[in-house]
């Protein structure tokens, strides 16, 4: 474990997808590989398919990838891609966006806390701190299939249980940018991720940047 510093008074919070890696393409072929077997008749989902429906929760993305698919069948096929997904990625990890690791090794040892908050389904982000060994440099994470709640509310329960009044919410999309804004605290644009902002509270254009522009939130 890295031991800070010091402990800073600003929590910092991260979208998953799109800010600290790209998991599209291990999402699609786990996803493949039970809808090919459980429902063959639907299409074959691409990167891209998986790229634009990032950051939804798991519902909203059912209605999109199932569009045109209705039953019981399909509610287990897509309940078991679900599943599925998480012990695929757990093995195979995914793309670690560039100096994701350093960066957030550096943060830590300056003394900041980070935590991980995400639409995802349960195991989600524990597949991703298993896969790329990230689990030393996180004191929490939330996900929408544990509590069933907004990210703006998965966010204040995460700042409320470790004792932040502060803290800055790191993500790529305009819907990471409501929900900061929603749950009352800064967001910072990823930009080097797969969606816009409208009015971030700051832009950062890689990974590394954010210690500059994190010191600068007191």
């Amino acid at each position: 474990m890295i031991q800070p510093e010091h402990k800073k008074n600003v929590m910092l919070l991260f979208d998953l997808d799109g800010t600290l890696w790209d998991s599209s393409q291990e999402v699609a072929d786990s996803w493949n590989i039970i809808l090919q077997e459980q429902l063959p008749e639907i299409k074959v989902l691409t990167k891209e398919d998986i790229m634009s429906v990032m950051g939804k929760t798991m519902e909203e993305i059912a209605k999109t990838v199932l569009a045109g698919f209705t039953g019981e069948d399909a509610r287990k096929a897509f309940k078991n891609c679900e599943v599925y997904e998480i012990e695929y990625i757990t093995e195979h990890g995914a793309l670690l966006f560039p100096d994701v690791r350093e960066t957030l090794e550096h943060l830590r040892e300056l003394g900041y806390d980070m935590a991980v908050v995400s639409n995802c389904q349960t195991g989600y982000i524990n597949a991703f701190y298993q896969s790329m060994k990230m689990s030393d440099l996180f004191c929490d994470m939330e996900e929408w299939g544990n509590t069933k709640k907004t990210k703006a509310e998965n966010i204040r329960l995460v700042m409320e249980r470790n004792r932040y009044e502060k803290a800055i919410y790191i993500g790529d999309t305009e819907k990471d940018e409501a929900s900061a804004k929603e749950a009352g605290i800064p967001f910072v644009h990823a930009a080097y991720g797969f969606g816009g902002a409208a009015a971030p509270d700051a832009v950062i254009r890689s990974i590394g940047e954010l210690v500059k522009v994190a010191e600068e939130f007191k």
